[in-house]
């Protein structure tokens, strides 16, 4: 079998958004660390993981405070 190599396409400073919008003062022979693609919505923040919370299956947390009954009691 012969390996096919995955190789990643070459960015320019021509694609990069801030080239595009005439926002860049650089003038590097290759794209700085600040690179974001031109897109048609122009930028967008990158997705984020989603946030799952976790379902607990005892009737009460460890840390919460007593009920006024058990203060009551605990004061009677």
């Amino acid at each position: 079998m012969a390996q096919r190599r995955m190789t990643a396409r070459k960015v320019t400073c021509e694609e990069c958004f801030f080239r595009c919008q005439g926002l860049c003062a650089l003038e590097l022979a290759e794209p700085c660390a600040t690179f974001r693609p031109e897109a048609p919505g122009g930028l967008a923040p990158p997705r984020q993981m989603r946030f799952a919370f976790r379902t607990e299956a005892r009737g009460r947390a460890s840390w919460a405070f007593p009920s006024a009954q058990e203060q009551a009691a605990l004061h009677a």
